[in-house]
């Protein structure tokens, strides 16, 4: 357990914790049906609670080298470059806060506990699918235009093409300069955490109708992050 002022981070201790996050994701992504999946049951599940209220969750796999097809994420996306990472990975999946909160301190103890997930697990990659609400490019023209700009996977990691629906930014969106404000502020927290820590995604977005969102495959490299980012990160962690 961790603990940052009012909010502590957990593991799920049973199905009943588990049936609370489902109901928590379900809220927050909009969805008409339970979100719920076989994922559940192979996954750890993190809980942000303050007191007695559930506030975020989200889940992580542990996969061994040469095993990604096995996560979530390759169900949308080409990963056979990702199967020569030597080391072990690490999927966050299903991040989602409540709808009516917007502390920050949220999303650092929710971050402080996926450190200490991974340097208990000596992981030597992060990754995962970040997510736009809805699914209409538009709207993000210019989050995606700098996400081509700098922020793309490396060559030998770059995720191929699998989803049958996707918008290939990096193709479309070459001519366009972004709007830095606009950029970020309509730019999912999550990720924009991913990229200041050095993470990196996808060429494409895929165009996900049942989730209703846009989702760029998104990694991160532990040993690339930076010093100072890493020693606030064992700060919150410990």
């Amino acid at each position: 357990m961790l603990v940052r002022g009012r909010y502590r981070a957990r593991e799920a201790a049973g199905s009943g914790d588990i049936a609370r996050a489902q109901a928590l994701r379900t809220r927050a992504f909009g969805l008409a049906e339970p979100d719920c999946d076989a994922f559940d049951d192979i996954c750890t599940h993190i809980l942000i609670e303050e007191g007695e209220e559930l506030v975020a969750c989200y889940r992580l796999l542990r996969l061994p080298p040469g095993q990604i097809d096995r996560s979530y994420s390759a169900q949308f996306y080409g990963l056979a470059g990702l199967n020569g990472f030597d080391g072990t990975m690490i999927e966050m999946g299903r991040f989602c806060v409540a709808p009516e909160r917007r502390d920050p301190d949220i999303l650092r103890i929710a971050w402080g506990a996926m450190a200490r997930y991974v340097s208990s697990s000596d992981a030597q990659l992060l990754f995962g699918c970040s997510s736009f609400r809805g699914v209409e490019p538009e709207m993000y023209q210019d989050s995606f235009a700098l996400l081509r700009q700098g922020h793309l996977a490396p060559k030998r990691w770059l995720p191929r093409v699998k989803a049958p629906r996707v918008f290939r930014f990096a193709r479309r969106l070459r001519d366009h300069r972004p709007d830095m404000q606009k950029a970020l502020r309509a730019m999912p927290p999550l990720l924009r955490s991913y990229l200041v820590m050095g993470g990196w995604v996808s060429d494409h977005a895929v165009v996900d109708r049942q989730m209703n969102t846009l989702h760029v495959f998104t990694g991160l490299e532990i040993k690339a992050i930076p010093a100072a980012r890493a020693s606030m990160l064992r700060a919150i962690a410990t």
